[in-house]
């Protein structure tokens, strides 16, 4: 997709607080709020923007366990991989669901209150789907570094060429 240099700073606003108004951005960006609203509503369209969420505090909301799972199937059968991807979408503790190169098939990456509730999710979800040969967990300790913001400076680059 080409992006001009005022599509990525609006996006890049937009990324950082979506609740901000077509003229709040427009003043930001250097644009009347009517090219400015159009833009917004063009990049809607064409899917670049997906939607527009608030953002929850795990922790004040009890859920502050995270733990990254990576999964390895009996089969990789084109059946088998898409009854594994239909069962995990189904449950809400997996925040994260990617198809991974290497030993494990999948990794995931699950939200719970505490361990006793992860211990919960894994031997009555996650191991019941009949076609999982193994789960290796990692708990995170401490996060370092939390953002939904895509590198959208990396785009500016790539349309500065």
């Amino acid at each position: 997709m080409n992006l001009s240099p005022i599509d990525v700073k609006i996006l890049d606003l937009l990324q950082q607080d979506a609740s901000l108004t077509a003229a709040e951005i427009a003043e930001q960006v250097n644009l009347s709020a009517s090219p400015c609203w159009r833009r917004i509503n063009r990049l809607e369209r064409e899917g670049v923007i997906e939607r527009k969420v608030a953002l929850l505090d795990a922790e004040k909301l009890g859920m502050g366990l995270v733990v990254f799972s990576r999964v390895s199937l009996e089969k990789n059968d084109e059946a088998a991989l898409h009854e594994f991807e239909e069962r995990v979408r189904e449950y809400p503790e997996v925040v994260e669901c990617y198809t991974v190169t290497g030993s494990a098939d999948y990794f995931l990456k699950i939200i719970t209150r505490d361990i006793k509730h992860y211990d919960r999710f894994l031997r009555r979800k996650l191991i019941q789907i009949p076609l999982v040969r193994d789960v290796n967990s990692s708990v995170a300790v401490t996060q370092i570094k939390y953002t939904t913001g895509l590198p959208l400076e990396t785009q500016l680059e790539s349309t500065s060429r």
